[in-house]
């Protein structure tokens, strides 16, 4: 199963083109690979998608984009200029059936793996780089804004957007 893009997707893919023209790119959990795509079409000097799905691995080197099957950054090596994620986000919903959970829940509070790749992340980012997430407005924030604070990294709203039952936004996260 391939997350298909939906309005945080679309959100994201605007703002990726506004930011990767003559960039290293990484598109983590490309699922689709609408991100990686923007990013090329915005002239990135550069993009790897990576996923543990291989079914979407497939999806995305079909469209010509360099792949990579890693769990988040655990087989990715090197420094990126630009690192997009649209991450699964929403809190666990035991009603929901697995393939569908895997792709939309974030874990119990929706957080949990956006938090492991905020802490693996800042390692793999250059020195001026700068990491593009979406976020729901039904995902807590208080351990993401602590973690950033942490890792001495500070976030900037790019876009949001209203939906009937949530806000999505996207944030630019960058070292201070």
């Amino acid at each position: 199963m391939i997350y298909e893009p939906a309005e945080d997707s679309l959100l994201l893919a605007k703002e990726a083109a506004k930011h990767a023209r003559g960039k290293q790119v990484i598109d983590m959990g490309t699922g689709s690979g609408i991100q990686a795509k923007a990013a090329l079409d915005a002239g990135a000097a550069s993009v790897v998608a990576v996923d543990i799905n291989r079914e979407a691995l497939r999806h995305a080197r079909q469209q010509g984009i360099q792949v990579k099957y890693s769990d988040l950054f655990s087989k990715v090596k090197g420094k990126f200029d630009l690192i997009i994620f649209n991450p699964p986000y929403l809190p666990e919903d035991k009603r929901e059936d697995k393939d569908s959970r895997l792709i939309t829940s974030g874990g119990k509070y929706g957080d949990e793996i956006l938090l492991r790749f905020l802490k693996q992340a800042s390692l793999h980012l250059n020195e001026h780089g700068s990491i593009l997430i979406v976020l729901s407005s039904l995902t807590k924030r208080t351990r993401i804004i602590a973690l950033l604070k942490k890792l001495k990294m500070k976030h900037e709203l790019q876009a949001r957007q209203k939906l009937f039952m949530e806000s999505l936004e996207v944030w630019k996260i960058e070292k201070q």
